[in-house]
């Protein structure tokens, strides 16, 4: 990843009335989750290397629970999810089931596979409910980390060893620079990263989306020199309220890297400074042989 680039201005937005925010015309990642009887095209502008990214894929099919249960006339904003990739997602064709499992006053779920030829790409169960009833009041909620302004943290784009990521062509993201040594090839063996994270085409943050960010960043095994990917094996996420529009803040740590898995923590705060999304994840990791000690 090379830090490099700009912004690029935002898109026109309407407002609902209830918060959620929509466009006025489709944007890249809107394109992206539309299924069309079951079947959807996964391009290649949402890789990773040769693999699509696994948020991409956790909020398509959050999408498409969301679609079944508001079908059904039952809740349709995501709450929680838990995601088990078993194949590696390639650009091209892919189909998704999705059954309802149960449906409740106050929360429901369903479970989405989305395959690829003979191929199973991943489970994803998510759990809905009406997230402006849960989202208040605040008892408590952890403050988001200070940084410097978006203007003036590292833009991660395209470049070096990221030039196959193009998933970085739909973001703007702009890293915290206490955080980018690794960049700079003085990874800080800290474990944590902080970032700015908003779409490039402007599209405004929601609940949809949520899913999406939470695997956005570059993986925090970055912060010690582990410049390879880090394919994601099980995926937990909380949706915890509706995003206002404007930057993302993310925070991503880990406290365990052991032999070839490691666990990456995630929060996500809003313009508001309101904690809008957490998740944890196991992955794997090829990791350089670490310095000798003094």
């Amino acid at each position: 990843m090379s830090v490099i680039g700009g912004a690029t201005p935002p898109t026109p937005r309407t407002d609902d009335g209830r918060g959620r925010h929509t466009l006025t015309v489709m944007s890249e990642f809107d394109d992206a989750l539309t299924i069309t009887d079951g079947r959807v095209e996964l391009t290649d502008g949402w890789v990773i290397g040769e693999a699509v990214n696994g948020g991409l894929l956790m909020s398509l099919a959050t999408k498409a629970a969301s679609d079944a249960l508001d079908g059904a006339g039952s809740h349709a904003d995501p709450v929680a999810f838990s995601t088990t990739f078993l194949h590696a997602a390639q650009p091209g064709a892919a189909t998704v089931e999705t059954e309802i499992l149960r449906t409740g006053r106050s929360f429901s779920t369903a479970e989405v596979t989305v395959r690829q030829g003979e191929a199973t790409v991943l489970r994803h169960s998510a759990t809905f409910a009406d997230l402006d009833r849960n989202s208040e009041p605040v008892h408590l909620q952890e403050a988001p980390p200070e940084m410097p302004d978006p203007e003036v943290c590292a833009p991660a784009a395209r470049g070096g060893f990221a030039e196959k990521i193009r998933l970085l062509d739909r973001l703007n993201m702009r890293i915290d620079p206490a955080t980018v040594g690794w960049a700079l090839g003085q990874p800080a063996r800290d474990g944590e990263m902080r970032a700015w994270i908003r779409f490039a085409d402007g599209r405004e943050p929601d609940a949809l989306s949520l899913p999406f960010f939470l695997d956005a960043m570059p993986p925090v095994t970055f912060t010690f020199g582990a410049l390879g990917w880090a394919p994601t094996i099980a995926f937990s996420g909380h949706v915890r309220s509706r995003p206002a529009p404007g930057w993302l803040r993310m925070r991503i740590t880990t406290r365990n890297v052991i032999g070839g898995l490691f666990e990456e923590d995630a929060v996500v705060w809003d313009s508001r400074g309101a904690v809008v999304a957490q998740s944890r994840q196991l992955a794997g990791v090829r990791m350089p042989v670490a310095p000798e000690s003094a």
